[in-house]
């Protein structure tokens, strides 16, 4: 098959979405297909509308030589790869990420909503531009041949909101990998490595953080981003993750940390909580002392060991090949 991947970001540039394209494109290629990427570069830099416009441009001619697009997103590349996938007549995948309108909408408004409550209690308030995404969404989404989910909790809740038919979604899960380390910590350091959004909770984080390091100071927080590479070798020797974001659809922070045998903290508005619940500590992400009282369990010798245990105990794979494999099988029914 000739397969066109389309992602708002691929390495050099730093993020699980990066990673996730580079992976399927490579699984793909081992499994016999000719996969081609394209991806933001000087879009990054215009404006919305403008951009959409040019990746529009930039690849009806990889689209016109493909026999399926994999966009991975809704909005930023889901909307070119969808409109030009319908003019040419080919077939058209989205596999969704998070929601770019949900990240928008709280980052402008600079309030504490839940993913699973934005589309009802706030749909009135949006502006003109997030009017707009929304209905672009919607078109992408009721004209995309195929949806894929990460999870359960994003599928229900846009069959919901855009009011999708359930028999055009599927849902295939994140990449979980089997156990690559279990060093023991170098320093009382959680890692909290996110993108610098309202969403991310941050802000609660670091008060919380500056009460507790005012009364030790060798808890540290770090919340940079790093390349892959460099980011792996911090994790491995961090004391615990935590991720405790107003919602979560599947986080590759605790992704990783799984891997590697981390503890971790994270929010309980998260897609795979079904599926990690029994490997970590789960906090309400509005409830300050809920967290608080986290982490000074997770910092206690019995406390640690106990969120240790758990994440050991956690085995679940799905494996690339696997994930591959399920989005062929999916395009080969439509």
């Amino acid at each position: 098959m000739r397969i066109l991947i389309t992602t708002g970001i691929y390495p050099p540039k730093i993020g699980g979405p990066a990673q996730y394209a580079k992976n399927l494109k490579e699984t793909l290629e081992k499994l016999g297909h000719k996969v081609s990427v394209k991806t933001y570069d000087i879009e990054d830099h215009m404006p919305t509308g403008v951009r959409h416009l040019y990746f529009f441009f930039k690849i009806i001619f990889q689209v016109f030589r493909s026999d399926v697009v994999f966009a991975l997103d809704t909005f930023s590349v889901g909307f070119p790869s969808v409109w030009v996938s319908k003019i040419l007549g080919k077939k058209s995948i989205i596999r969704t990420g998070g929601d770019f309108l949900w990240e928008q909408y709280v980052e402008r408004i600079r309030r504490k909503v839940l993913l699973k409550n934005f589309y009802y209690t706030e749909k009135n308030n949006f502006n003109q531009k997030e009017k707009i995404i929304f209905l672009v969404t919607k078109w992408t989404l009721k004209n995309a041949s195929h949806i894929i989910f990460s999870t359960e909790w994003q599928k229900s809740i846009f069959i919901e909101a855009y009011n999708l038919n359930p028999n055009k979604t599927s849902m295939v899960e994140n990449y979980y990998g089997p156990k690559e380390s279990d060093n023991p910590f170098d320093s009382r350091e959680f890692l909290a490595s996110a993108r610098k959004l309202f969403l991310k909770n941050i802000d609660l984080l670091n008060t919380l953080f500056s009460k507790i390091m005012a009364q030790n100071k060798e808890i540290l927080l770090f919340t940079e981003n790093l390349p892959h590479n460099k980011f792996i070798e911090k994790m491995k020797k961090c004391y615990a993750v935590i991720v405790p974001s107003l919602s979560e659809i599947s986080p590759n922070l605790i992704l990783e940390s799984i891997r590697h045998n981390k503890p971790f903290i994270c929010t309980k508005e998260v897609g795979i909580y079904e599926r990690i619940k029994d490997a970590g500590i789960f906090v309400d992400p509005l409830n300050e002392k809920e967290i608080e009282s986290a982490i000074s369990r997770i910092l206690t010798e019995e406390g640690y060991r106990k969120a240790k245990e758990k994440v050991k105990n956690f085995n679940f794979t799905h494996t690339w090949e696997e994930i591959a494999e399920e989005f062929i099988s999916i395009y080969k029914k439509l």
